[in-house]
C-alpha cells in the first residue's frame, strides 16, 4: 500500500528528501545528509536540534520544550518533536547540526579547539643585501617564516632566482615545518585542503578553504575497486593471487580520489594546483592499497597490519592532481581491520571524553566497534558483509533513486521510496525494516523463517497475509506488486535476504557482546550507543535493536553522529592538535582480534537468533 510522501527542503544546503506522513524532522534531516545534535537522544528536553519552518510550519507540540513561546510563535521547532503533515521548508542554523564547528570542537570538554591546518601560506617581504647585510639568502628567507623550517634541495635551487625576478616578495607554503612551495606575489588567500574518506563501497571528498576553514564543496562517488569485490577480504584475495592487482587497486582509488577533486575544484572555481594538503581515512586495507602498501597479510592469521602510525608523504607520489608540493596525511591504524576511518570516527566522537561507558558503531561492509570506558578503549572489527549496502540481497540496491528506503508494517505495507518514484528494490534500511516489521506481527520467527499464510497468526490482517507467497518450498514476502513495481515484477522479501542480514546483524551483535565483557560492562551500564557511518545514519532504531543487532536498552541512549570517519577526516585538515589527538587515541586504544576470542562463535551462533521479545518503541514512524 502507497502513502503520499511529502517533500521536505532543508535550507542552506537546498537538500530535498520525501518522507512518509509522520516522519520527524530528525529523521528526514539524515535523510537528506542533515545530521542534527540529540543529546538528549531526541527526547525534546536539551534543545539543541532546534530548526525554524520558514514555510508549512505546523503546530507545536503540546509537551513541555526548551523553546520559548516567542520562539515557536516565529517558527522555531524541535527536530526530534516535529512530525512531517504537509511540504515544509525548514532552515537548519549551524550550532543545531553535528558538524557545526562550535559543537564539534566544544561537546565534552569545555574547551574550543583551534583552526590551525597543517598547509599554510606566509607573505614575505626581504631587504635585499647590502654591503652591512650579507646574509645568505636562505637566512634572509627562514628570518622571515620561521628558523625551524626544512628546506629542500629543489627550492634551495629556486629560490635565488625568485627572490631577485620578484624584488625580494612572495608567497611561502608551508606544510608543518616544512617549506613546500614559494610563489610569486601574494598568493594568501588560495590555500586549499581536501579531506577524503575512503570506504569499501563509497568515497567521499570535502573541499575547504585552509586560510579561513570554510566547507566549498562535497561530492562522492562508488569506489571503482568495487569490480574487484564488494567486501576488502575480495581485494586482498585478488591481490595475493594477481601480481598486478595492487597497482591496479590503487590506480583505480587515486583515479577517484582525482576525479572528486577535478569536481570539487570545478564546482569551487578553485585551482586543482592551490589544493596544498589532502587527509585520506579508510579501513586498513583501503588506507594500505592507497599507500600501494601490499594488504596481504591482512589476509592471514594474525592479520598484520603494514603500519600502525600515521602515515605523511608527498601527494604527488601517489599521483594526486594537486599541488607539486602537496602532502597527503593517511589516519593512524589500530589492528587487523581496525583501520584509520575507525580512529577518525574516535576522534569526530571524542570518545575519550565520556563521563560513562560509550559505544560507538560504525556499521558499514565491516562493522567496526569501540567500547570506551574512562579514557581507555577497546576496538575490534567484524565482517558485517555487504548486505546493507543492498549486495547479495535478491532485489536489494544501493540507496539510490528507486530504492525502497523504509518499510512500515501495520495493517499492511506503506512504503518510502528514495526519489519519491516507482520502487525498483531495496537498500540496506528498508531491510532491517522488513525483518523488524514482521519480528513484531510473529510472520517472521526467531530463526529468521518466514512462515507461510498457513502458519501465519489467526489475528494477522489480510492484507499481510496475501502478501505471503509460497514459492519453491518456501515463503517470501511481497513488499511491492508487480504492477506498482519499476520493474514489473514483484518486490519481495526473500529467505535468503533474511539470512544475509542475520548474518550481517549478528557479526555485529557478537562483537559488541564479546567487546562489553571484555570491559566488564553490561549492555544496561552504557550511557551512549553512537552510531557513525552514511548507512548507521539511515536506519531506525527501534528496528536495528528489534532484530538484534543493537543492545537492548533505551532509544534515548542511541545517537546519531553522521559521517564520523568523514568528519574526523575534515578535523586533521583543519588542525595539527587534531592530527596529534588522533594519534593519541590510537595508542590508548587496545584491539580485540575477534577470529581469536574463544566465545565468538557461540556468542555469533545465540547473535543469529532474533530476540523474542520487543523493547520500548523509539517513535520513529
Amino acid at each position: 500500500m502507497d502513502s503520499e510522501e511529502i517533500r521536505i527542503t532543508f535550507q542552506p544546503s537546498g537538500r530535498s528528501v520525501y518522507v512518509l506522513p509522520g516522519t520527524s524532522l530528525l529523521e528526514a534531516g539524515a535523510l537528506a545528509g542533515v545530521i542534527l545534535q540529540t543529546p538528549c537522544g531526541g527526547r525534546g528536553t536539551c534543545g539543541k536540534c532546534r530548526v525554524k519552518i520558514v514555510r508549512g510550519a505546523p503546530p507545536p507540540p503540546a509537551a513541555p520544550s526548551p523553546l520559548s513561546a516567542r520562539e515557536k510563535e516565529a517558527g522555531w521547532r524541535l527536530a526530534c518533536q516535529c512530525r512531517a503533515g504537509r511540504e515544509l521548508v525548514v532552515e537548519v542554523p549551524a550550532e543545531s547540526t553535528f558538524e557545526s564547528p562550535h559543537q564539534i570542537l566544544v561537546s565534552d570538554t569545555g574547551a574550543k579547539g583551534r583552526f590551525d591546518p597543517t598547509a599554510r601560506k606566509m607573505r614575505f617581504r626581504l631587504n635585499p643585501p647590502a654591503q652591512d647585510d650579507e646574509r645568505s639568502d636562505l637566512a634572509r628567507l627562514c628570518d622571515a617564516v620561521g628558523r625551524d623550517v626544512e628546506i629542500g634541495y629543489d627550492l634551495k635551487r629556486a629560490l635565488p632566482g625568485l627572490l631577485r625576478a620578484h624584488n625580494w616578495s612572495g608567497t611561502a607554503v608551508l606544510s608543518g615545518r616544512e617549506l613546500i612551495g614559494l610563489e610569486a606575489g601574494d598568493t594568501t588567500a588560495r590555500v586549499f585542503g581536501a579531506a577524503f574518506d575512503m570506504g569499501t563501497t563509497t568515497v567521499v571528498g570535502t573541499l575547504f578553504s585552509l586560510a579561513d576553514g570554510r566547507e566549498c564543496g562535497v561530492a562522492s562517488r562508488v569506489n571503482p575497486q568495487v569490480p574487484f569485490g564488494d567486501d576488502v577480504l575480495s581485494r586482498i584475495r585478488r591481490v595475493r593471487e594477481e601480481h598486478s592487482a595492487l597497482a591496479q587497486l590503487q590506480e583505480l582509488i587515486v583515479e577517484a580520489i582525482n576525479g572528486i577533486l577535478e569536481t570539487l575544484c570545478e564546482e569551487a572555481g578553485v585551482s586543482p594546483a592551490d589544493v596544498y594538503d589532502v587527509s585520506a581515512a579508510g579501513n586498513s586495507t583501503m588506507q594500505q592499497i592507497l599507500c600501494g602498501l601490499d594488504p596481504s597479510a591482512l589476509g592471514e592469521v594474525p592479520f598484520v597490519q603494514v603500519f600502525d602510525r600515521a602515515q605523511a608523504f608527498p601527494a604527488a607520489r601517489l599521483g594526486l592532481k594537486t599541488n607539486p608540493g602537496a602532502r597527503l596525511y593517511v589516519f593512524p591504524q589500530i589492528g587487523g581491520f581496525v583501520g584509520g576511518d575507525t580512529v577518525a570516527g574516535m576522534v569526530a566522537a571524542r570518545l575519550d571524553r565520556w563521563d560513562r561507558p560509550v559505544l560507538f558503531v560504525d556499521i558499514g561492509t565491516n562493522g567496526e566497534i569501540v567500547v570506551a570506558r574512562d579514557g581507555e578503549m577497546l576496538a575490534a572489527s567484524t565482517a558485517a558483509g555487504p548486505a546493507f549496502e543492498g549486495a547479495r540481497i535478491r532485489q536489494g540496491m544501493r540507496a539510490a533513486a528507486g530504492a525502497i528506503e523504509k518499510v512500515i508494517v501495520g495493517d499492511d505495507v506503506v512504503l518510502n521510496v528514495i526519489g519519491n518514484v516507482k520502487p525498483a528494490g531495496l537498500c540496506g534500511t528498508a531491510l532491517i525494516d522488513a525483518a523488524a516489521g514482521l519480528l513484531r506481527r510473529g510472520i517472521l520467527d526467531a530463526t529468521g523463517r518466514i512462515l507461510s499464510a498457513e502458519e501465519a497468526p489467526a489475528g494477522l490482517p489480510a492484507a499481510l497475509r496475501a502478501r505471503l507467497v509460497a514459492e519453491d518450498g518456501a515463503t517470501r514476502f511481497v513488499l511491492v506488486r508487480a504492477e506498482h513495481s519499476a520493474t514489473g515484477q514483484d518486490i519481495s522479501l526473500w529467505p535468503r535476504d533474511v539470512r544475509e542480514l542475520q548474518l550481517a546483524a549478528g557479526a555485529i551483535r557478537a562483537g559488541i557482546n564479546l567487546l562489553l565483557k571484555r570491559a566488564g560492562l553490561t549492555p544496561g551500564d552504557l550511557g551512549a550507543v553512537l552510531l557513525a557511518g552514511a548507512f548507521g545514519n539511515f536506519i531506525r532504531r527501534s528496528n536495528a535493536r528489534r532484530i538484534g543487532m543493537l543492545p537492548q536498552i533505551p532509544c534515548d541512549r542511541i545517537r546519531f553522529i553522521g559521517n564520523a570517519a568523514s568528519l574526523g577526516a575534515k578535523l586533521v585538515l583543519l588542525s595539527a592538535d587534531e592530527r596529534r589527538y588522533a594519534s593519541e587515541m590510537r595508542d590508548r586504544t587496545r584491539h580485540v582480534d575477534l577470529s581469536r576470542e574463544p566465545g565468538f562463535q557461540s556468542e555469533f551462533a545465540e547473535a543469529m537468533l532474533y530476540p523474542e521479545a520487543d523493547f520500548d518503541h523509539c517513535g520513529e514512524e
